[in-house]
């Protein structure tokens, strides 16, 4: 995990976005136990209930929970969770955009389409 104290959001937040990208890319696995409020603020040096804050919103969420007295434990189900939510994210952060952008310039559907596609090729040649 890494918080930058400098970055215009939040610190509860990056530490709900770090979370749950840990999650997400399999570090913390369906109801293994993640570390604990204190642990965390301890390690960044921060107030724990800022921590808890940003727990919270994943409980919220439904990928995290609390076992009373045992800690916080992850989800099952918790990796389509946070997949499904950021697809909607991605919707509407750039597919939107790229619609709008595409309008401005006369862009058709097919033309938008060649262009991922271009986007997709020079992805593929330059990881071979």
């Amino acid at each position: 995990m890494y918080i930058d104290p400098g970055n215009e959001k939040p610190i509860f937040l990056q530490i709900a976005e770090q979370l749950e990208d840990s999650i997400f890319t399999g570090l913390y696995s369906e109801e293994e136990k993640i570390p604990s409020t204190n642990e965390i603020s301890s390690l960044f040096h921060i107030n724990p209930h800022t921590v808890l804050k940003g727990m919270n919103l994943l409980v919220d969420d439904g990928v995290i929970y609390k076992k009373r007295g045992l800690g916080m434990y992850v989800a099952k189900g918790a990796v389509e969770k946070i997949r499904a939510k950021r697809q909607n994210l991605f919707y509407d952060q750039y597919i939107a955009t790229l619609i709008d952008e595409a309008k401005k310039l006369q862009l058709s559907k097919e033309q938008i389409v060649k262009l991922i596609e271009r986007g997709y090729d020079n992805e593929s040649n330059s990881n071979q």
